[in-house]
């Protein structure tokens, strides 16, 4: 049985692997969402992470497109209960920003088409510095004291902004930000680490960190001379180009050998063992992709492995 993580000062209990649903409604349809979904839960998964934008980029989609398949299967599946299910505000084409008015509709969107009476971690999507911290925290609160919402993160933030919403949550005594959705991965830690992470750190933010593979370059198939078939080709390519592209990857192919498991699997179990991280989010299109991502969960590397992958890293 696979323990559960704490998410920061909250009181949820996740899996240690969140299981991000942007492509649900996109890449995935319905049917195959429902498969990796259902997986997912019988292999004790149980944090499921998804926003209220995905995924509107696509022609012929609105948005919302991943809440509502989310909420169909929780609709067909009356296991809402038993998870922990994670949306965001700030990008979708009719609720676009973080007033205080923007957030209260979009949070009441998001929970028609998820079909459920509560968020149990809402993020603002990206930050919008334009609005006063005060108006964003004063609106989530509210979410909160009505039961809409148990939990408030953020994503995409500066530390001083993240500094200046904690402080005012502290001071008014109101919601306060349990966890952080930052983009952190082997071949991209340069916007996470230093202040942002410090910070999380000093207040106990639980990081859930997404592009957690890299847009798939971390699962190995995309190297230099290869083409790979997938709307995240031309993301995950660019890596195979830089020279700590190949370290990481040498260095991933080294570790993954050693343990008979998937270069995927290192680079999560890597991501994992970093300071504040509770859980990295990482996507399946299908049940087949999934094994690669809930390895994460039994693999143990070795400190002097742990270093390896983070000098190839540097």
């Amino acid at each position: 049985m696979t323990s559960l993580r704490k998410l920061g000062s909250s009181d949820l209990e996740v899996h240690p692997l969140c299981l991000g649903g942007n492509v649900f409604g996109w890449t995935a349809d319905q049917t195959q969402s429902f498969a990796v979904l259902d997986a997912y839960t019988a292999a004790g998964g149980n944090f499921i992470d998804t926003a209220d934008v995905y995924s509107a980029w696509v022609e012929g989609n609105a948005g919302g497109e991943s809440e509502t398949v989310i909420g169909n299967w929780l609709t067909a599946r009356g296991n809402r209960d038993d998870l922990v299910i994670a949306t965001k505000v700030s990008q979708h084409p009719d609720f676009r920003g973080l007033t205080a008015a923007n957030i209260k509709a979009a949070a009441d969107a998001s929970l028609r088409r998820l079909g459920t009476d509560h968020i149990d971690l809402y993020y603002t999507h990206y930050d919008k510095p334009e609005v006063p911290v005060e108006e964003i925290i004063g609106a989530l609160d509210e979410l909160v004291k009505a039961g809409k919402v148990r939990h408030i993160a953020a994503s995409n933030i500066s530390a001083e902004r993240l500094a200046a919403s904690l402080a005012f949550s502290d001071r008014e005594g109101l919601a306060r930000y349990v966890a952080l959705q930052p983009h952190y991965n082997l071949v991209s830690r340069d916007t996470y680490e230093g202040a942002l992470q410090n910070l999380a750190e000093r207040e106990g933010l639980a990081a859930v960190p997404y592009y957690a593979l890299a847009s798939g370059f971390l699962t190995g198939k995309y190297r230099a001379g290869t083409t790979v078939d997938s709307a995240r080709a031309q993301g995950a390519g660019r890596h195979a180009e830089t020279e700590r592209g190949r370290r990481v990857l040498a260095a991933l192919d080294e570790v993954a050998r050693s343990h008979e498991v998937p270069v995927a699997t290192v680079a999560l179990a890597w991501l994992a063992n970093r300071p504040t991280v509770a859980t990295p989010l990482a996507s399946a299109r299908t049940v087949e992709q999934l094994p690669a991502l809930l390895g994460v969960s039994e693999l143990r590397l070795t400190e002097e492995e742990l270093e390896r992958l983070t000098e190839a890293s540097a």
